[in-house]
């Protein structure tokens, strides 16, 4: 069993394979071009914030763990071709490290996980390589970020100095690491060439994270494309440039979201979904294929409630995609049946949640669709601490079937989203999930819980849409 790829999918997919099958009655060899492995991606912006104290906290299994599992894990390693007939993959070394097979071989496998996660977009404008611009993807791209702050934030008399820091794209990375930088202390502009930040919530529940990011003393810019990046004689980034200003910088740090990496896949003919992710069954086979897998962030998922597959890289579906794996190629059977598209993320004390479809999504897929916004708090009203927190809710205009959640507010806002989140999975209706028995205490909730309050304005606008009245 050859595994491409070192992250969550491919060794969990490994570690579930070795549960099975026996050295002995199954060799796992891993190729990882990298350094690390098993390590988590999302938590890195709290690494740089200062929240989470060191790089090893992010590892869940250092390399010598996997191997001392019987797993041939081979770092610094880099899978150059696949050869589906001849059942080989091609490698090299890189960073100048002993190769299993010398500088260029061939391994052969009887299974194979293609586990090559995604690669960060990084747009061909003039400067986006230059020394002070740094993408978000790996630990050491973390540790690259962390250095060149420390560096810089030292002053000569050993004081500290506030930089001015440009994040480009307002996705989950980008958001994220504007509040990690904020929390460093530095001067915070977030570039974002959508009309509001967050495009993975509908416009106007971003409108609610924009204001939410300037009340913490962000300085959230949108419709802003940037077309350079100024570097000064040094070669160091010093100032990115828009359409309509320019904005000076010390560090710059791309959060423009990622691609799938299926660059070795498409080669081998292996086949690719419309935004470029591989395309697997149930079982995570890759289509067409009976011993080749393939999870992560390089495959497109089934979506629950569009009833079509899209690309969702999140490291939940990563670690579920190698568990599947593990268990279908070391001889068991497991399906992974799909998602919803559920993802919670934070600023500061600003949550945000979203499952399901945004507007344009249900556009997208034909649904005709009611949508609900309202605003509750997230504790009894009269409870010390409550936090104000809007719901919007989308549902279908004739059957009222749940169809998307996206949820702004603070303490107590993200994680709530699972509740629509089970619904959305159960194939509820906004009237069935009025009924849901939800815990209740003044400290965590009012006596109707914001989805709820949420659910019964939809059944409400959905009835009014059918002609059959209020709820």
């Amino acid at each position: 069993m050859v595994i491409i790829g070192g992250d969550a999918a491919g060794m969990s997919a490994a570690s579930q394979a070795r549960r099975l099958r026996s050295e002995d009655e199954l060799e796992i060899v891993a190729f990882e071009r990298g350094t690390f492995t098993s390590y988590s991606a999302c938590g890195i912006p709290y690494w740089v914030g200062g929240e989470v104290d060191s790089r090893d906290e992010l590892i869940a299994r250092t390399p010598e763990e996997h191997r001392k599992r019987g797993i041939d894990l081979r770092l610094h390693t880099e899978v150059t071709e696949i050869d589906v007939d001849g059942r080989r993959v091609r490698t090299r070394t890189v960073d100048g490290a002993e190769g299993p097979s010398g500088p260029d071989g061939w391994t052969h496998f009887d299974k194979l996980v293609v586990a090559t996660g995604a690669r960060p977009v990084r747009p061909p404008f003039p400067g986006v390589d230059a020394d002070g611009v740094h993408g978000v993807q790996s630990l050491t791209d973390g540790q690259s970020v962390l250095d060149d702050l420390a560096a810089l934030e030292r002053t000569d008399d050993g004081g500290r100095r506030t930089l001015r820091t440009v994040v480009v794209g307002a996705g989950y990375i980008g958001v994220e690491m504007s509040e990690a930088l904020i929390r460093r202390g530095h001067r915070v502009t977030v570039l974002e060439q959508a009309e509001q930040p967050m495009s993975m919530l509908d416009p106007d529940m971003g409108a609610l994270v924009r204001e939410g990011m300037s009340g913490l003393g962000i300085e959230v810019v949108t419709g802003a494309a940037v077309r350079e990046i100024l570097t000064g004689a040094d070669g160091r980034a010093r100032a990115v440039v828009t359409d309509d200003g320019e904005y000076a910088a010390d560090v710059v740090v791309l959060g423009i979201g990622v691609r799938p990496e299926t660059s070795l896949a498409r080669a081998a003919g292996l086949p690719v979904g419309e935004s470029g992710g591989l395309l697997t069954d149930l079982g995570m086979r890759v289509l067409g294929q009976r011993d080749i897998w393939a999870g992560g962030d390089c495959v497109e998922v089934f979506d629950r409630v569009a009833r079509r597959t899209r690309h969702l890289p999140l490291g939940t579906h990563a670690n579920k995609h190698g568990q599947v794996i593990g268990t279908n190629a070391g001889g068991g059977y497991a399906t992974f049946p799909g998602v919803v598209g559920t993802a919670v993320s934070k600023v500061c004390d600003l949550e945000i949640g979203r499952t399901g479809l945004l507007e344009r999504q249900a556009a997208e897929a034909g649904l005709r669709y009611v949508t609900v916004t309202v605003e509750s708090t997230s504790r009894a009203g009269y409870y010390p601490g409550a936090q104000a927190m809007h719901v919007k809710m989308l549902a279908e205009e004739r059957t009222g079937r749940l169809l998307g959640t996206q949820i702004v507010g603070r303490e107590g806002a993200g994680k709530r989203v699972d509740i629509a989140a089970v619904a959305l999975t159960a194939g509820m209706t906004v009237e069935e999930m009025t009924g849901l028995d939800l815990g209740y205490a003044p400290p965590f909730s009012p006596v109707w819980d914001p989805v709820l309050v949420a659910a019964r304005k939809a059944v409400s606008e959905v009835r009014a849409r059918s002609g059959g009245g209020s709820a």
